[in-house]
């Protein structure tokens, strides 16, 4: 047997051998990429060559749903709270059906305005509520070092299969591009149909606890809670990081490769590469205390910035290929590191209680200071001169920031999770 046909054979191993709860929501992981990913890469052509809308208002109904998602987490959360994750999973399913729906069948602005947005909240009510479930099936306590092996091993599989749905939905949407827009959207809506037909039917139904159904105290928890709201907003820097895979990297490559053509091959390469190796990366993870994991994963995309920085002032295209690939590669492996350790660890700094509330201030967090982050760091390409040095600058203050978290992120401790 090659490596790579060890490799998905234990992706498939361990997916066996989570429990039924877990491998629920690892596939509802992936098929909601799918059905996400199908759509919204299409979204833009949708609004301006069928629409005819033009780009500012196409840039605003785009930036209605990323609001409307990362600005409403928390809210989302905290209904998942309050009412239990299943209801809430259902009801996201519900909501994002109605607003695939509304954005395909829509003929005017409005009615592909309130379809952004209803998608978005879909996102915001459904994800933390998954989240949650996934931590509370994968429990177990371990080692107060360490984030529960259990937990990380079930992030580590979310976030494989959420990649090959990230990587499948755009192709099928191409295909179903042929036909219409309307058919993508249409199509998408059944995926999130069949998702809630799959949780009505077997996902648990735990009833929240009475402290956890006290919204304000999640709020107040959450709050007064410093140790949480440092690991979030320290590690909301790799999200800021990741953006740089649609700022950063396009405009390096249409100025350095002379086209944007190497975008596709290398975000597909980074998929890719997080199927095949997040497990590996995840039992290396287990074996660490979280806080060097963590910041092990953002010295490795620092240096993926450093690398993309040197290419772009050396510049030629061999340069600015290979700086480009070190930079969507290393990202990729920090992201293997960060996003499943940062996941597993959360309950245990939330003291097992408004799960949903901290994994919606978790994604709140970091999606609210994206915005500025991705503001400054324009602010820095349209500032300095076309000079290599200048070109190396967005590059080299991602990878200030990304240093200085890995500084910082030593400081953050988790807490033993309840047993």
């Amino acid at each position: 047997m090659t490596g790579a046909a060890a490799r998905r054979t234990g992706l498939i191993r361990e997916f066996v051998r989570a429990s039924p709860a877990v491998r629920l929501l690892v596939l509802t992981q992936l098929a909601f990429n799918v059905g996400f990913f199908m759509v919204l890469p299409y979204l833009s052509v949708h609004l301006s060559s069928d629409l005819g809308q033009a780009t500012a208002v196409v840039g605003v109904v785009l930036g209605l749903r990323t609001a409307s998602q990362q600005g409403m987490f928390f809210i989302g959360g905290a209904i998942a709270d309050r009412i239990g994750t299943k209801p809430a999973t259902l009801t996201g399913c519900a909501i994002r059906v109605a607003g695939l729906l509304t954005l395909g069948l829509s003929t005017s602005l409005a009615g592909a305005a309130i379809g952004a947005v209803l998608t978005g909240f879909a996102a915001a009510l459904f994800s933390p509520a998954v989240e949650a479930a996934l931590a509370r099936a994968s429990a177990s306590p371990e080692d107060p070092d360490r984030v529960s092996t259990s937990r990380l091993d079930a992030f580590a599989l979310f976030n494989a299969f959420g990649q090959i749905g990230a990587f499948t939905g755009p192709l099928i949407g191409a295909l179903l591009l042929d036909v219409n827009f309307a058919t993508v959207s249409v199509t998408g809506a059944l995926v999130f149909v069949v998702i809630g037909l799959a949780h009505l039917r077997w996902l648990p139904d735990e009833r929240p606890s009475r402290i956890d159904r006290a919204v304000l105290h999640g709020f107040t928890s959450i709050m007064g809670n410093r140790a949480f709201l440092w690991f979030a907003t320290v590690l909301s820097v790799q999200l800021v990081a990741y953006n740089q895979l649609y700022l950063l990297l396009p405009l390096e490559l249409d100025r350095g490769w002379g086209d944007q053509q190497p975008l596709g091959v290398l975000l597909a390469l980074s998929s890719v590469v997080v199927v095949v190796a997040q497990l590996r990366v995840a039992a290396w993870t287990s074996r660490r205390p979280v806080g060097r994991a963590l910041r092990t994963g953002l010295l490795l995309t620092a240096v993926g910035a450093l690398s993309a920085g040197a290419a772009a002032a050396a510049g030629g295209r061999p340069a600015v290929l290979a700086g480009t690939a070190a930079f969507v590669l290393l990202m990729a492996l920090g992201q293997m590191i960060i996003s499943p350790a940062a996941r597993a660890a959360i309950p245990g700094l939330a003291r097992e209680q408004h799960l949903g509330s901290y994994y919606g201030m978790y994604a709140s967090i970091g999606g609210i200071l994206v915005l500025p982050a991705s503001a400054a760091l324009g602010a820095v390409v349209d500032a300095v001169p076309d000079t290599g040095a200048g070109r190396a600058a967005p590059w080299l203050a991602t990878a200030l920031v990304l240093l200085v978290a890995a500084g910082l992120v030593g400081r953050i401790v988790v807490r033993p999770s309840a047993p």
